[in-house]
């Protein structure tokens, strides 16, 4: 095998039969089936498109050719369209903005779906179309008019997804409990002559009773395969799927076996609606099933182990966290965290998980987690400082006792499961738009000092923020009625009850708007550069340098090599750092004082997902950078600036005060070669980011790679060594080879450090 990450012994082996499974989830992956798509680099930058959809569809009457994300969808693409696209309800009755209408097509999508059971398996379930391939999804002239004002400005977003269900609902009430309780929510509002809540429930109940008839579907496809095969441990197999399906599709799970397949039709069904939700912490979810049946001897540690592994080998996509601290304020750790992990160790494929650190973690857990990251190097585990997101949601409000129940839930952000719907993740304001408008008013009105350009930056970042909150007023009007997100709405603590979607006003106590900004490491590095260079050097005038970026630095070699020396971000160096401060003081000044038409405050993100590759959208910057140079991934330095190591690195993301923003994260790119006569390597991994967290640093996305390797995995992708090469790619996680190349080439660009010290 080729050097491609490093390599240790695995402690844990699959058998014969889950090789078989993965054998089959690698297979799909690298064919494309599990691509996730984007419709274009302006979707990527400003997180909204004139076509509404969140994620690009493969099919149906908006599909794109779109740009892959790498294997990141739960769908598997099975190359058509829905066929039975022209019977839809909405197409056959008439498209209506409402629940009760998308409750509808849901159940027809579900009722029509194939249940498909292949051998080997014991945690069953797959689909082929999501909800925006077969339903319409476009939020009206009104909106797109005030979405592309916002673009203009440097701002967009959209309302899809990217919250957290919370499962203990469904793990203890069954989907039959969740029923009932939509069925008498439905009779109080029908007797109250509420329209709104009756359609809401309506849709609820259409969808919850496909839920159950889709999971149904599995156990009477399970038993016809029981009845035909021959070979005794896989007709037991079939029986014992198929007895489960019948339990879990109406009652809650009796045993850990039941609780993961749950989950699994849980994730499966939400994700049909589309992409983005986080799903919790997987270990509380499971702990009491997992102590009773070992209890009672009716299950193995290793069965266990065995289950979680398939359910990470069928799923996409979704985010599950361990760890952190319980409502008392104690480690939250328990034996299935350590199962969790032993899973993922096992298999070394596709998965996103997070474990979240406090000071008083079970330190024989958090060893393992270090080890399994340093070993299988493909950034999994996210690590996350579990005491900052909580006083983060304390910061905004939240009471302690909810705020004690956040949890990591995708990419870098967080959320109460159940109570907060956030759109996390897809809004975005590009940081350099109103930088450049603010240079352009500072040479229009001959300003002639640092102090007033910078107070004119802050001017137009407010109104581009400002912007972004007439837009997405907008969205929030009429989300609830042009894509309600249902599924996700039946593991929630207050929808059912208020006869209200998570997406619609107070369906949730908690309705943030999360906002990522794009590029705050060039405007900072830029700014700094200009405050030494324009105002305190007088090397050049302020429009000599908006000229030479206008052009992308065109015969001003020299200029933009004096504007590249200045120091930057990511070095540790208090200067320029101080600036990095400053800026995101600015932003969350900007930030706590809005607030959305849910009277809920806008929370902004150090981090954006991917926009940062498409370069050439944003255009040269005076930091030095060329136009087809990506931007900075998030809160990390620009590529190659950094160059004094990873503590200095480390050092300067850890003076923001990652309290006032909703995450941030740190990306490591080692080469195996570091530790190249090192024993117990976990230990660098682990002190480090215990350092790190103690400076109240956010998270850390470690990949260990080898980057030649990498560069010759994009020239040969059809080579069989390079088919499991995963990689965080930013918050998510990848196969290399199903990246667009230009994702692949940025990535490879990234610093490579050679040690954490200088």
């Amino acid at each position: 095998m080729a050097n491609i990450k490093f390599q240790a012994e695995a402690k844990f082996v699959p058998g014969d039969r889950i090789k078989a499974l993965q054998k089959r989830s690698r297979e799909l992956a690298v064919s494309g089936k599990r691509n996730l798509y984007t419709a274009n680099e302006t979707q990527l930058v400003y997180h909204w498109s004139d076509a509404g959809n969140a994620i690009a569809p493969r099919s149906g009457e908006h599909k794109f050719a779109g740009m892959s994300l790498g294997d990141h969808g739960c769908r598997v693409d099975c190359g058509m369209d829905f066929p039975l696209l022209d019977q839809m309800p909405s197409r056959v009755d008439g498209y209506v903005e409402n629940a009760e209408s998308w409750g509808k097509d849901f159940k027809f999508l579900l009722d029509h779906s194939p249940a498909e059971i292949y051998e080997n398996e014991t945690i069953v379930g797959e689909f082929h179309w999501e909800m925006n391939e077969v339903r319409k999804y476009d939020f009206g002239e009104h909106v797109k008019a005030l979405g592309r004002v916002a673009r203009e400005l440097g701002a967009g977003g959209n309302s899809h997804g990217h919250t957290c269900p919370d499962y203990n609902i469904g793990l203890k009430q069954g989907w039959g409990g969740i029923l009932e309780r939509i069925n008498r929510s439905l009779k109080k509002y029908e007797e109250l002559e509420n329209q709104k809540k009756t359609t809401f429930l309506k849709g609820a109940k259409y969808t919850c009773e496909a839920i159950i008839a889709y999971i149904n579907k599995y156990s009477e496809r399970a038993y016809e395969l029981y009845e035909g095969e021959k070979d005794p441990e896989q007709k037991e197999r079939y029986l014992k799927i198929s007895k489960a399906c019948k339990n879990i599709s109406t009652n809650p799970p009796a045993s850990f076996y039941e609780g993961v397949q749950w989950l699994t039709f849980a994730v499966i069904t939400d994700r049909i609606v589309g992409h983005g939700n986080g799903y919790g912490r997987i270990d509380e979810y499971l702990i009491a099933l997992y102590r009773n049946d070992i209890d009672k001897k009716v299950m193995t540690h290793e069965e266990a182990r065995e289950y979680l592994a398939e359910m990470f080998l069928k799923l996409r996509g979704q985010f599950f966290s361990m760890g952190g601290r319980d409502k008392y304020g104690k480690d939250a750790t328990n034996e299935v965290s350590f199962l969790v992990m032993e899973a993922y160790d096992m298999i070394d494929d596709y998965n996103n998980l997070g474990v979240m650190w406090h000071a008083d973690m079970n330190p024989e857990f958090y060893a393992y987690v270090c080890d399994v990251l340093a070993r299988h190097g493909a950034g999994i585990p996210s690590l996350v400082n579990y005491d900052v997101i909580y006083q983060t949601e304390l910061r905004s409000g939240v009471p302690e006792e909810d705020a004690a129940d956040v949890c990591y839930s995708g990419c870098q952000w967080y959320c109460i499961p159940g109570k907060e719907y956030c759109d996390q993740d897809t809004n975005s304001v590009v940081l350099t738009d109103p930088m450049f408008r603010a240079m352009d008013n500072a040479i229009a009105n001959n300003y002639t000092g640092f102090e007033q350009l910078y107070e004119e930056f802050v001017k137009e970042l407010k109104k581009t923020c400002d912007a972004l909150r007439v837009f997405k007023d907008a969205q929030y009007d009429v989300i609830a009625n042009v894509w309600p997100e249902i599924v996700t709405s039946l593991n929630c603590h207050t929808t059912i009850e208020r006869g209200l979607d998570i997406t619609d006003h107070r369906g949730v106590d908690y309705q943030f708007t999360s906002t990522n900004i794009l590029g705050i490491p060039n405007v900072c590095d830029s700014l700094f550069a200009i405050q030494k260079l324009v105002y305190e050097k007088n090397m050049y005038t302020l429009k000599e340098v908006r000229d030479a970026v206008k052009e992308n630095w065109k015969d001003k070699e020299v200029m933009r090599q004096r504007f590249l020396k200045e120091h930057k971000y990511g070095n540790d160096y208090d200067d320029v750092d101080g600036m990095y401060v400053r800026i995101t003081e600015s932003i969350a000044d900007i930030m706590d004082r809005m607030t959305n038409n849910r009277g809920q405050q806008y929370r902004a993100s150090l981090f954006q997902f991917q926009g940062h590759t498409a370069s050439e959208i944003i255009g040269a910057t005076p930091d030095g950078r060329l136009a087809q140079e990506p931007l900075a991934h998030g809160c990390n330095p620009t590529a190659g600036r950094n160059t004094r190591g990873l503590t200095a690195t480390a050092n300067s993301c850890a003076k923001v005060d990652n309290k006032k923003f909703l995450g941030g994260s740190l990306q490591i790119e080692l080469q195996p070669k570091f530790f190249d006569g090192k024993n117990e390597i976990y230990k660098y991994v682990e002190e480090f980011s215990t350092a790190f967290f103690k400076k109240n640093g956010m998270q850390i996305n470690l990949n260990i790679m080898d980057l030649e390797e990498l560069k010759d995995a994009i020239e040969h992708p059809e080579n069989p060594e390079y088919w499991n090469i995963i990689v965080k790619v930013t918050g998510y996680t990848a196969r290399f080879v199903t990246l667009s190349r230009s994702f692949q080439e940025e990535f490879v660009k990234r610093t490579n450090y050679e040690g954490f010290g200088i």
